[in-house]
């Protein structure tokens, strides 16, 4: 399939009905330059200072969270349904002990723009370069939802400029499937 930039804002609709129903998968490498992916459910794409970003949360306990904080970078790939089992590995395994592109039987490929691997799977990948990051303040949240922190460590949640967006030929018939 041919990929092609486009803009951020299009197909909205199906990006986050991906994130609600299997969720996306968030790339990013080590510092040894060990690819790794992991499932996001939470996250927000849009506008900040005037600049597209996609919002991400990553606990400090998780591999992922030393990938960023290495490179400054991770993408946002959207996967297709038959992807699900994908994102249900990504989402269960460590990237510490296991290689979850292999795991999940997904390809790595490296973003010409950041240093984060896309998933060459996904009709869409958006590339990130992250401008901001602060930590979730569970004291300032509603009662119904500060308990998301009782026995953890609040997220980190990462503000990521998108640099570039990938998308294959076909990218909404696809996500419709």
């Amino acid at each position: 399939m041919v990929s092609h930039s486009m803009k951020f804002t299009e197909h909205y609709a199906a990006v986050m009905k991906s994130l609600i129903s299997h969720g996306l998968l968030l790339g990013s490498y080590d510092a040894a330059g060990k690819a790794n992916i992991m499932t996001i459910g939470w996250g927000a794409i849009g506008s900040i200072w005037g600049e597209p970003v996609w919002n991400v949360l990553v606990r400090p306990s998780r591999y992922t969270y030393r990938c960023i904080e290495h490179s400054g970078c991770f993408t946002v790939n959207v996967p297709t349904e038959a992807l699900g089992m994908a994102c249900v590995i990504a989402g269960s395994k460590t990237g510490a002990k296991v290689d979850k592109f292999e795991a999940a039987h997904v390809t790595a490929e490296p973003s010409e723009n950041v240093l984060a691997p896309r998933v060459a799977e996904c009709p869409l990948a958006y590339d990130c370069q992250v401008i901001h990051s602060n930590e979730v303040l569970p004291n300032k949240m509603p009662a119904d939802l500060s308990g998301l922190y009782v026995d953890d460590v609040p997220h980190r949640v990462y503000y990521g400029k998108i640099v570039a967006v990938r998308e294959v030929d076909g990218a909404a018939d696809i996500l419709a499937e």
